[in-house]
Formats: structure tokens, sequence, C-alpha cells
């Protein structure tokens, strides 16, 4: 399953809900990537130089870790919640051909309108979370994104989940989601 969402969403607390509801292996990019550099795999050197730079990690490398990631024993038994990827379209169609055995299941876009999402930026009150930071942010996600989710969409694994409310109303909305799936 791959989850998306508006940064502010609250990805991270439903990612902690469904990891302990499903037993299934919670896996964000940052955390794939930090994991590829300290195992010292050949990508996650490439990656973790990439990133000292301030660069962007290439699709192929990307692709790459992640398949690394997704072959790991964890992951073979007890499946995957993808979290910050697919970025593109391109690889979302990586992802696939990665997953051919078991493919995937479930794209969900957990959505929570741009002011909530503002709002709860603003009021957690981190360094970059300035008005004018969060509105980029939020304009770049929104672009790349939106192909994606076209993507899902073609694919007719796309559900859009109301992520506002109180975090057990939406852990609800996305069991109802999830349940008749397994």
């Amino acid at each position: 399953m791959v989850i998306l969402g508006r940064q502010g969403s609250g990805k991270g607390t439903q990612c902690a809900h469904l990891v302990g509801q499903y037993g299934c292996v919670h896996v964000s990019t940052g955390d794939m990537l930090r994991a590829a550099r300290e195992e010292g795999t050949a990508l996650g050197i490439a990656a973790g130089e990439l990133m000292d730079r301030g660069d962007l990690v290439p699709d192929d490398i990307m692709n790459g870790i992640v398949a690394e990631r997704l072959a790991k024993d964890d992951i073979l038994a007890a499946g995957v919640l993808l979290d910050g990827f697919p970025r593109t379209p391109d690889q979302a169609d990586a992802l696939v051909a990665m997953l051919s055995d078991g493919g995937l299941d479930l794209a969900v876009n957990l959505d929570v309108p741009v002011e909530v999402v503002t709002s709860r930026m603003m009021e957690r009150g981190r360094a970059d979370d300035t008005p004018e930071g969060i509105a980029r942010r939020l304009e770049l996600y929104e672009a790349q994104t939106a192909p994606l989710l076209a993507w899902f969409a073609e694919q007719g694994i796309l559900e859009v989940v109301d992520g506002v409310g109180a975090e057990d109303e939406v852990f609800a909305r996305l069991q109802a989601i999830i349940d008749p799936l397994i």
C-alpha cells in the first residue's frame, strides 16, 4: 500500500495506526535513504553523496534503493506501507515492476484541505514552517502529486480518504477501505 497526502495531513500518525493494526512494515523515503546509506550499499553511498550536496536523488538510484528494501525478509513476510515513494508516475511504474508477483493493492490519498494543513504546520512551530515556506512546499507537492494521483486512478487502486477529524475517526475511514482487501 502507498499512502499519500499533503505535508501536515497526518500521514505519520495514521501510518503508526496502520502498522499497529495490520502488522505491515512502514517504510518512508527518508528511512530508506538513511538505511541504505548506513548499510553502505553502492546505491546508499551514491544517494548519500547526492544528499550531502543538497541534490535530489534521481529515479534510478531511488528505485534501486526501494527495490533493495522491498526484497528484505520483513517486508516479504508482512507487506509494506510506503510513505514518500513513489513520487512520480515513472517511479510508480518501477514499483509495480518490483512488486510484479504480489502487485500494488492500494494507494490512499489522505485528503486534508490546504488551509487545515497550513494551520497544523504553523502550530507545530518548526523553523522552516513559515507561511512562505509552507506555501512553497505545498505548491511543489501539488505539482508533483497530481500526475501520480492520476496514475493511481488509472490503475483503479486510488482511494481518497477524508483526513479531517479526530485520529480515530480518520483511522476508521482507512480501515473501511483496507479491511475488504484483506
